[in-house]
């Protein structure tokens, strides 16, 4: 499995996987436990083969969740190069037009509007699976398969 986690759907098309913020969290997190150790391993597999995908809502939520909300926040300078490490990944800039998409996401799929901003950056980005533990593990929302690679 290239990107280390079970169930990973390849497209010849299209291989790219959108991580959503807890996901990036745990990996970073080493209070965490299992949850740490998964993520890490899901991450590190998304390193290694250059699909993983993010957006500017999860990195924006990656920097105050490690500063600010886990038992044991990192220094922001820690937490500023780890987001700038996952500006190599291919980012997802939420414009005015992705937030009209992610409202639209939301009604149509009974989404929160946050969760709906994630789908809605992920489908911009053309990605096959979303890896998320906020949605439901195997549903597909607007053609993208969603994944809990924590379950």
């Amino acid at each position: 499995m290239a990107a280390g986690y079970p169930g990973q759907e390849m497209n010849s098309m299209n291989d790219k996987t959108f991580v959503d913020t807890n996901v990036l969290v745990y990996a970073h997190d080493r209070d965490a436990g299992i949850k740490n150790r998964t993520a890490r391993e899901v991450v590190e597999g998304l390193w290694e083969t250059r699909r993983g995908a993010v957006s500017t809502q999860v990195l924006q939520e990656l920097y105050v969740t490690l500063t600010r909300k886990i038992p044991f926040p990192l220094e922001k300078p820690l937490a500023r190069r780890i987001v700038s490490n996952y500006l190599t990944w291919e980012v997802a800039v939420n414009d005015g037009a992705v937030v009209l998409q992610a409202s639209e996401i939301e009604e149509r799929n009974n989404l929160s509007f946050w969760d709906a901003m994630i789908v809605a950056a992920a489908y911009n980005l053309n990605a096959a699976v979303l890896l998320t533990e906020d949605l439901n593990d195997g549903q597909k929302i607007e053609g993208i398969t969603i994944r809990n690679p924590l379950k």
